[in-house]
């Protein structure tokens, strides 16, 4: 099967989507089943529900967004999946005023957690939706690479201040409610009672090449994927990372 993910977009979800892939292989083997049940938590247009549905798996996505909902049928559909996403109404607060908790052996909560309230009882939620065995795909903004994006672009006052910031924040004006950092993100998880797999830190540094080089370049898409694959496992890099993943599993989820 092609890679779901476009060249330019890969360079932002490529780290992401083969550890999330790895994942769902594990699980397969481990449960016995071809067919996992899905939960991505604030999926959206289904950036990652529609290739996970297209791995054979069934895909309900929780979205806020009426758009997005809709954007995502029109998206399921047009790849041949529609049979297998199911999109409902609601956020990572009310979840299970919307799915049953328990249901699910994989759950997908990206790039939600920098958007509730209690960070703390948003992973609590989603870890609740999960079936005795389960693994949870968590992605947020990191502090680090919030810091040094204010600071290479001349904005040293506000790097500082998303440094001191107990949310991460540069200001007023910052769009983004929390960040976090990679000790911070796994505790929440273990917290959860989940045990932590690994941590990736996403978008070192595609966020910090002008797009010009990587437009231009010959093989540089393919160059650069391969450095941020080859930094994401490293935990100096975890520190400037504009995302962080945590892969969280119960006691049994990684033995087959």
């Amino acid at each position: 099967m092609s890679d779901p993910m476009r060249p330019r977009a890969s360079l932002r979800t490529a780290v992401v989507w083969e550890v999330l892939k790895d994942a769902l292989d594990r699980r397969v083997k481990a449960t016995g089943r071809d067919v996992l049940d899905v939960l991505d938590t604030g999926g959206g247009s289904g950036n990652f529900a529609v290739p996970v549905a297209r791995l054979g798996h069934r895909v309900t996505v929780v979205d806020p967004s009426p758009n997005a909902l809709f954007a995502l049928e029109r998206r399921a559909a047009e790849a041949g999946v529609a049979d297998r996403v199911r999109g409902v109404q609601g956020d990572a607060h009310g979840l299970f005023d919307v799915v049953e908790p328990g249901g699910y052996d994989v759950v997908l909560c990206h790039g939600v957690l920098e958007y509730v309230d209690d960070p703390a009882e948003g992973v609590r939620n989603v870890v609740a939706a999960l079936r005795a065995d389960g693994v949870l795909s968590l992605l947020a903004a990191g502090l680090g690479g919030a810091v040094l994006a204010r600071a290479l672009a001349g904005h040293f006052k506000e790097a500082r201040q998303a440094l001191q910031d107990p949310d991460g924040r540069w200001g007023e004006g910052d769009p983004v409610p929390h960040r976090f950092t990679a000790e911070q993100l796994t505790g929440l998880v273990e917290d959860a009672g989940l045990e932590v797999a690994a941590v990736h830190g996403v978008r070192v540094f595609a966020d910090l090449v002008p797009g010009v080089l990587v437009d231009t370049e010959p093989g540089a898409v393919d160059a650069l994927l391969k450095l941020e694959a080859a930094a994401a496992e490293v935990p100096a890099f975890h520190s400037v990372a504009t995302q962080l993943h945590v892969l969280g599993e119960t006691r049994d989820a990684g033995e087959v």
